[in-house]
């Protein structure tokens, strides 16, 4: 049986014990549905053999040569991943576009006993969905931004009101990075088809009717790229700004960042990467800072004299917060009552 997603809500309703990516752990690792296993048909070095093949010497041969590749590899996820699978077991089975790879696979599933379906346009059709949410079509949440300096611990207080009952999107979250020079998180970020099918699975369950609250960024987090119908929607959301002392923004980055901290040699290499902005007096104070260990001081000076400045900057393009708080310190309970008087104010 084949079958049809008419939205991105369908993925929630469907039957299926078990989603199985049948494509190449490349194809896997840009993307996947939400919850999908990855059980390859074919390898990546298999996928590229029997594709040239199939273009440069005989599309019959490339499909035998194919057939027997994907029937060994089924008999590894067989006896592998899918031992314990009991007989009342249904998997959702998808590759790049409902063809051979999956409806191989699904047929020798079901030829055991399971009940087997297979995903009407496989991926791609998934793709066209997340493509048409976050591209194509107006957003039809509305955005509220939690907005402020470097350091006034915006991530913390959207968890605040996370726990408050509030709908929230934490960007960095989804984009595994902090949104700033030094914002990158342990590992590699998400390629940005997998970047867009968090987002779009993190916006798909929540009511239009209420605020989904998400901190003010650029169009870009680290190096992936905000979609266009959520930014233009962050554009036009309203803001809510916080502020805190500097002394404590920069305990907090100290926190924060505790893997630069513990590396003082990288991040003094990244310190490196700000020259075209400062001078090289500067540049060598910072680093000898870092090098010294003087984490604090060089987060203060940081703030001050290169984040603050192109913060400030960036206001005059901005219209007008709706709401401002000035927060004596950084501690969770400043930042859980922070958090209940924007829902006072503002709803959840």
């Amino acid at each position: 049986m084949s079958v049809t997603l008419a939205s991105l809500l369908d993925l929630a309703a469907l039957p299926h014990d078990e989603v199985i990516d049948v494509r190449s752990p490349s194809e896997f690792a840009e993307d996947h549905l939400p919850g999908a296993i990855s059980l390859p048909a074919l390898d990546d070095a298999e996928r590229a053999k029997v594709g040239t093949i199939y273009t440069q010497v005989d599309p019959f041969q490339a499909r035998k040569i194919g057939a027997a590749l994907v029937s060994r590899n089924a008999a590894r996820h067989l006896e592998g991943p899918l031992a314990d699978r009991p007989g009342g077991w249904r998997p959702l089975v998808y590759c790049w576009r409902g063809g051979q790879r999956s409806g191989s696979f699904a047929v020798i599933l079901s030829q055991i006993g399971w009940r087997a379906d297979t995903l009407e346009g496989g991926y791609r059709s998934y793709r066209r969905l997340v493509v048409s949410m976050l591209h194509e079509t107006p957003l039809p949440w509305r955005p509220v931004l939690i907005d402020g300096n470097t350091g006034t611990a915006k991530t913390r207080l959207l968890h605040h009101l996370a726990s408050e009952g509030a709908q929230v999107v934490d960007l960095e979250g989804l984009a595994e990075h902090r949104g700033s020079l030094f914002g990158g998180l342990s590992g590699p970020q998400p390629a940005q088809k997998m970047f867009e099918s968090r987002l779009a699975a993190a916006l798909s369950p929540m009511d239009p009717a209420r605020p989904v609250y998400m901190e003010a960024e650029s169009n870009k987090v680290g190096d992936v790229l905000i979609p266009a119908s959520v930014w233009k929607a962050m554009l036009a959301a309203p803001r809510i700004e916080v502020a805190a002392p500097l002394e404590a923004r920069a305990g907090h980055l100290v926190e924060t960042y505790a893997e630069l901290t513990a590396d003082p040699d990288a991040l003094a290499a990244i310190i490196d990467r700000l020259r075209p902005y400062h001078s090289a007096d500067t540049i060598a104070d910072w680093q000898g800072k870092a090098k010294e260990r003087s984490f604090r001081d060089l987060c203060a000076d940081l703030m001050r004299d290169h984040y603050d400045p192109r913060y400030a900057k960036s206001m005059t393009r901005k219209s007008a917060a709706i709401a401002r708080h000035d927060l004596s310190d950084l501690s969770e309970k400043t930042l859980r009552d922070t958090a209940g008087a924007i829902l006072a104010a503002h709803g959840v």
